[in-house]
């Protein structure tokens, strides 16, 4: 049996990032030293379409290579997914649901069935007020590390400005970083 690798599975829509958020967060856990896999699936290729990334993160060579069914965090990037019964499949209730959403613990927990810990940012507000668009993946990566601390924020932080800096000015990666802080700080969590 393998070592226990790290695993996370993000819910969203082609176009919203989950697959870049996914990508970004195994760069950032490499370049951090440790060893990490990500890979999307979808299913109808065209924006909007309800589509899942996963990631695995570890401190051993990861061999493992297929979907993630047990995972320790499940992502949610947009909260109209959340009737959805394969949001929280195989989601056991010591691991973490981590929702992009403006609405209450309770409204989640109805929508969703699930009696773990639940984990709330309101990531695509925060992405319209720092980047000036609906893209909230950054936030996402933000919050996920504040429940987890499974990648360093300094190692993110830095795949940002490695990321960003080739293409955008510095205004766009310091806004950046600032949606990833602000994710990690307001986050809020379940009981």
């Amino acid at each position: 049996m393998p070592e226990k690798y790290f695993e996370i599975r993000w819910h969203g829509r082609a176009g919203q990032g989950a697959k870049s958020a996914s990508q970004f967060l195994t760069e950032a856990a490499e370049e951090s030293g440790k060893y990490s896999t990500s890979f999307p699936e979808y299913g109808a290729e065209r924006t909007g379409a309800p589509m899942k990334a996963f990631n695995r993160i570890a401190d051993v060579p990861i061999r493992l290579r297929s979907d993630i069914e047990t995972p320790d965090v499940v992502c949610v990037i947009d909260d109209t997914l959340l009737k959805n019964p394969e949001i929280t499949s195989g989601l056991k209730e010591d691991k973490l649901l981590l929702v992009n959403t403006t609405r209450s613990i309770e409204e989640v927990r109805k929508l969703t069935k699930f009696k773990g810990k639940i984990g709330l940012v309101p990531a695509t507000e925060i992405a319209l007020e720092e980047l000036g668009r609906p893209i909230p993946n950054t936030a996402m990566i933000g919050a996920l590390i504040r429940a987890t601390d499974i990648v360093p924020m300094d190692a993110v932080k830095q795949r940002i400005r490695a990321a960003f800096a080739r293409k955008f000015s510095e205004a766009v990666v310091q806004a950046n970083i600032r949606a990833l802080e602000r994710g990690y700080q307001e986050v809020k969590f379940s009981e």
